[in-house]
C-alpha cells in the first residue's frame, strides 16, 4: 500500500500487486474483508487504472492527498486525518 485516503462516501487508494495477482479478485477479497468486519457496504464496483511510471504515480498521489479540499472538507491537504501513507 503505498497511500489510503478515506473519504466521507468512498476511499482512494495506490497500491501495488505482483504482476500474476489478480486485481478484481484481489479487491474484492479485501472489501468483503471490510464489509464483514466493519459492517460497510460497499458499491459493487470500482475503478481502477494502471500506472506506468513514477511521474504518474506522483500525479495519481497529489490528485487523492488533493480530494478532501476539493470536496470543501478541509483547505489543506496536510490537515486531513483519514490519510495513511508510509514514510
Amino acid at each position: 500500500m503505498r497511500l489510503f485516503l478515506l473519504m466521507p462516501d468512498h476511499v482512494h487508494a495506490l497500491v501495488s500487486f505482483p504482476q500474476e495477482a489478480n486485481l478484481l479478485t484481489s479487491v474484492r477479497q479485501w472489501k468483503n474483508y471490510v464489509a464483514r468486519m466493519q459492517g460497510i457496504k460497499w458499491q459493487r464496483d470500482f475503478f481502477e487504472h494502471r500506472l506506468r511510471n513514477a511521474e504518474s504515480w506522483e500525479e495519481k498521489a497529489h490528485y487523492i492527498r488533493q480530494n478532501p479540499v476539493r470536496a470543501g472538507l478541509i483547505a489543506n491537504a496536510e490537515a486531513w486525518a483519514y490519510r495513511w501513507e508510509p514514510a
